[in-house]
């Protein structure tokens, strides 16, 4: 296994430098890839753009969004700002439209990055960000309240230096708030020009026809345009339920973890040191010694169907998600300028419809161990 892992720290690392300077020779071999894709029978054709959501409360976006809170919140180490501001407006050059954040990441700090970094390319951008925790610590529990709720998106439209957030999600369900009170306050924040769309964020959809329903008393009051919620090859549960919602409501839906925090890059394993006061891994049962030594097949199920295709094994993962479905925008969470690009380069593979098929079925003969949360978790 210590083989394998070497073997694909290098054979990622080479492809990525390779990505980097041929950009051009990258698009060719898609144009060759298409037009046997083609001759065989593809998945549907993927786009650089997609649509959340329909009619006016649709928006298009980039088939992948960049997720910022690992910038400053939740990642072990918190990298130079100026190196991320850089970051940031790099993923804006690569047609990156779509930033994603929240109050809860810092908290507070994380949007005021985002704030510095596209405060002249405001008009290029989509911006997401969220409520739902109590002085945006959730640590401290949930508060949907609509004092709340208007409470955060004044303090979000201050720290994005901004007059409206475009995608305003709450954060979690509060038990204690109606769905309709909480999107009817959305609802009013739209009329008057605060927010553009509204947005669920939630990993509990699945658990209960309960959960389904609050979308649907949600999206009676005000048309939400995104749902968000974790999904990636590692963690399959919207499959049970809320995709196919979302197909029959026409809502977008945006997978974040698609690389399951950072495992299906391959970076992490037992001997990875998380730092307790600023990584929520350390506390996460997927993530123990043992329990990463367990799942590495998906590393090697991926690595293998990559090395045929020169593909590395994020991209493969990413690759993977967007075949879903048509209206998903993956938001994928990096701090490092090599793994933006390289993510970016998954939007061109597209599966012969045969290879999408043999690698799902694949991928799902592999047990994973561990849950992704602790029972309670509010994050």
């Amino acid at each position: 296994m210590d083989s394998n892992r070497r073997d694909f720290l290098k054979t990622g690392a080479m492809a990525s430098l390779a990505s980097l300077a041929t950009f051009t020779v990258g698009a060719v071999a898609t144009s060759r890839k298409n037009k046997v894709a083609n001759e065989n029978g593809k998945t549907p054709s993927k786009s650089k753009r997609r649509l959340l959501g329909t009619g006016n409360n649709s928006i298009e976006v980039s088939a992948l969004g960049l997720g910022c809170m690992g910038m400053s919140y939740h990642r072990s180490f918190i990298p130079d700002r100026q190196a991320m501001i850089t970051l940031i407006r790099k993923a804006i050059d690569l047609n990156v439209n779509l930033l994603d954040t929240a109050e809860a990441y810092g908290p507070f700090v994380n949007e005021q990055l985002i704030g510095g970094a596209i405060k002249t390319v405001r008009n290029d951008v989509i911006l997401c960000t969220k409520f739902g925790f109590k002085e945006g610590k959730p640590e401290l529990g949930l508060d949907s309240s609509p004092e709340r709720i208007r409470q955060v998106v004044e303090n979000s439209l201050k720290n994005l230096k901004t007059d409206y957030i475009d995608l305003l999600y709450q954060h979690r369900v509060d038990p204690n708030v109606p769905m309709e009170e909480v999107a009817g306050t959305v609802k009013d924040l739209i009329a008057e020009g605060k927010v553009k769309h509204f947005g669920l964020s939630e990993r509990d959809f699945n658990r209960s026809k309960e959960g389904l329903d609050a979308i649907r008393k949600a999206h009676a009051v005000q048309p939400i345009t995104a749902i968000k919620s974790e999904y990636s090859i590692m963690t399959r549960n919207p499959e049970e339920g809320v995709l196919s919602l979302c197909e029959e409501l026409r809502i977008g839906f945006l997978p974040y973890s698609p690389l399951s925090r950072g495992f299906i890059s391959g970076y992490i394993n037992e001997r990875t040191k998380f730092n307790p006061r600023n990584d929520n891994r350390i506390s996460l049962p997927r993530y123990e010694p043992e329990n990463i030594i367990a799942n590495w097949g998906v590393i090697d199920t991926l690595k293998e169907f990559g090395d045929h295709r020169g593909l590395t094994v994020a991209q493969v993962a990413l690759a993977w998600l967007l075949a879903q479905k048509p209206f998903i925008v993956s938001i994928v969470g990096t701090t490092k300028l090599v793994h933006l690009q390289e993510n970016m380069l998954s939007v061109d593979y597209e599966f012969i419809t045969s290879e999408l098929a043999e690698l799902t079925e694949n991928i799902s003969k592999i047990k994973i161990i561990g849950d992704r949360y602790t029972t309670g978790y509010p994050q």
